[in-house]
C-alpha cells in the first residue's frame, strides 16, 4: 500500500492541466522557486510559487515601467508610469518606488519633466544606490551641431540616453552621485564641420549618431530598453532595441570621466568597452558575425550557475518573427577586457547557446521579454507579448508553463483566452533568497478566477523525503475508510 501512494504522489506532479492562466503544467523537472512579475498593465505585482499561488503582492497606484526587483531585504524596488505629454514612447515611466514587504511605501523619486524621464529599467547596486535610465532632449540645432543630418530628424528634437545614479535621500528625495550620456560619445562622417566629424569604422568606442538601421528617423532613435550592472567587472551593459546592439560602458569613472574618453578602470572614460548584434552600425558592413534583432534584457549570468559570466539575451527577431534566446561568449584579453577585430569587429562570430521553439516561428514576441539561468541549470523564459513564462531543462524540455491573468481588461477566470496581458520580464527565486528569512510565505489563492489546482502541487521528489515511519494509516482496524497521513520533512 505505501509503494502504491508514493507513486501515486510521484505521478500527479507530472501531470499537465487544461488551464488557460495560471499555472499551465508544473513537472517534477521545475526548479522549484517564486516567480516576481508585474503585468504591464496592473498596478500590482506579484511573487507567485510554481502552482502559481500569491505568496506576497505589492500594490501601486502607478504601472510599472517597465522593471521591478525584489531586494536581499525583502523591500521592493519598482518602476512607475507618469503621464508625460513630450515623452511618449512605450516604457517611459518617471517614477521610482521602493516598498517594504508589506506593502508600505518607503520611498519615491520623481524624473519626469517635459525634457526628461525615467524610462524601462533602474538597477539597484549593492552600496544602496540606483542606476536609472532616462532619456532626455536634445533640441533639433543642438543634435544638428552634433553631426545629426537634419533630414533625419522628424520630431525637431533628438532624444540622449542618459543613466543616473541615485542616493535616496530621506523619503523621496535623492542626490545624483554619478552621471553618463551618450550624447558625449558620439562620432560622425556627414560633416566635416560639425562637432564629432570622424571615421566611424576607426572608432567603434563611439556611436554613429547618423545610424538609423532602416528605422524611421524619430526622436526616440535608439529606446534602450534595459540596464542591468556586473559588480565584480563594475560595467554596465545597454540594449537599444531600435539599433539591435548592446553596449558594455565602465561605471568605475567618476562623471566627469564619463563625459570623456579617459579614466576610469579601462582607461577609456565613458565610450563603449564592448558592442555586439549589428555590425552594420560602425561600418563592419562585411562582418560575417551573429548579429541581433530588437533584442531585451542582455545580463551577465550570475556566478554559481551554468554558463556564469557569460551574456544571455532575449533575441525578439522582429524581421523573422522568430524569437530566440541566446548566449554569447565574448573574447577578453583580461578581465573586462573585450576582444577586437578590426574585420569583423567585437566577438564572437557566433551565438555559444540559444533556444528556439521546435517549429520557430511558434515562438515570438516581438516586444518585452527575458530569460533568466536558474540554480538547477534550467532556464526560465519570459514571452513578453503573451504573458506566457515558461522553463526548459537542460534538454530543452519545457517543464513548467504559466500565463499572466492579469490584463488591461481585469482579471481573468480559469477557462478565459487570455490577451493583453503583457509582462516585461519575469524572475524566479530560490525558496533560500536572503529576503524570504522570517518571512510567511503561505500560499494564498492563485490571481485568476475560479482556479484549478486539481493537477498541480507544490510538492517535489527534491524537497523531501517520505520515510516508511512518516506513513500512518488509519484507522487500525479498518471500519469503512481509510485515511493517508504524510509529514513532510525537509531534506
Amino acid at each position: 500500500m505505501k509503494q502504491l501512494y508514493l507513486i501515486f504522489l510521484f505521478l500527479a506532479l507530472t501531470l499537465h492541466s487544461q488551464n488557460t492562466v495560471g499555472t499551465i503544467t508544473n513537472d517534477t523537472n521545475a526548479f522549484n522557486g517564486l516567480t516576481l512579475f508585474s503585468p504591464n498593465n496592473s498596478t500590482e505585482t506579484y511573487l507567485i510559487n510554481n502552482c502559481g499561488e500569491v505568496v506576497n503582492q505589492w500594490t501601486s497606484t502607478y504601472t510599472p515601467a517597465a522593471s521591478v526587483y525584489l531586494l536581499n531585504n525583502g523591500n521592493l524596488l519598482r518602476t512607475g508610469k507618469i503621464y508625460n505629454s513630450e515623452i511618449t514612447f512605450g516604457g517611459v515611466g518617471g517614477k521610482i518606488e521602493l516598498f517594504d514587504w508589506e506593502n508600505n511605501l518607503l520611498w519615491d523619486y520623481n524624473y519626469s519633466t517635459d525634457l526628461v524621464s525615467q524610462h524601462h529599467d533602474i538597477y539597484p547596486l549593492p552600496n544602496g544606490n540606483i542606476l536609472i535610465l532616462a532619456v532626455t532632449t536634445i533640441p533639433i540645432f543642438d543634435a544638428i551641431e552634433e553631426g545629426r543630418d537634419a533630414t533625419n530628424i522628424s520630431e525637431g528634437k533628438l532624444f540622449n540616453e542618459q543613466i543616473l545614479e541615485l542616493q535616496p535621500i530621506g523619503t523621496n528625495q535623492a542626490n545624483i552621485v554619478w552621471e553618463w550620456n551618450i550624447k558625449d560619445h558620439l562620432i560622425q562622417d556627414f560633416d566635416a564641420t560639425k562637432n564629432n566629424y570622424g571615421s566611424v569604422a576607426n572608432n567603434p568606442q563611439r556611436l554613429d549618431i547618423n545610424f538609423l538601421n532602416n528605422n524611421n528617423p524619430v526622436a526616440n532613435w535608439l529606446h534602450i530598453n534595459s540596464m542591468q550592472y556586473n559588480e565584480n567587472l563594475d560595467q554596465i551593459i545597454l540594449s537599444s532595441r531600435k539599433l539591435s546592439e548592446v553596449y558594455i560602458i565602465d561605471h568605475s569613472t567618476s562623471t566627469a570621466e564619463a563625459a570623456s574618453s579617459q579614466g576610469g578602470i579601462y582607461g577609456k572614460g565613458g565610450d563603449f568597452l564592448y558592442r555586439w548584434g549589428n555590425p552594420v552600425a560602425y561600418d563592419h558592413e562585411t562582418s560575417t558575425y551573429a548579429t541581433l534583432d530588437s533584442q531585451h534584457f542582455p545580463h551577465w549570468i550570475p556566478n554559481g550557475l551554468t554558463d556564469a559570466g557569460k551574456i544571455m539575451i532575449f533575441n525578439n527577431g522582429n524581421s523573422s518573427a522568430i524569437s530566440s534566446l541566446a548566449i554569447i561568449n565574448p573574447e577578453t584579453t583580461g578581465q573586462g577586457i573585450y576582444a577586437y577585430d578590426e574585420l569583423n569587429g567585437f566577438s564572437p562570430s557566433a551565438i555559444e547557446w540559444t533556444y528556439e521553439a521546435d517549429t520557430p516561428t511558434d515562438f515570438f514576441s516581438a516586444i518585452l521579454s527575458s530569460g533568466q539561468r536558474l540554480p538547477n541549470g534550467n532556464t526560465l523564459i519570459c514571452d513578453g507579448d503573451s504573458g506566457y513564462f515558461f522553463e526548459i531543462d537542460s534538454n530543452k524540455n519545457t517543464v513548467w508553463e504559466y500565463v499572466n491573468p492579469d490584463t488591461s481588461t481585469g482579471v481573468l477566470n480559469q477557462g478565459d483566452s487570455p490577451a493583453l496581458n503583457f509582462v516585461f520580464r519575469a524572475h524566479k527565486f530560490p525558496l533560500d533568497y536572503p529576503a524570504f528569512n522570517g518571512r510567511d510565505l503561505t500560499p494564498r489563492v492563485p490571481i485568476e478566477g475560479n482556479p484549478d489546482l486539481s493537477n498541480c502541487t507544490v510538492l517535489s521528489t527534491t524537497e523531501y523525503v517520505v520515510t516508511p515511519v512518516e506513513i500512518k494509516l488509519y484507522p487500525n482496524p479498518v471500519v469503512n475508510d481509510l485515511f493517508l497521513g504524510l509529514r513532510k520533512r525537509y531534506s
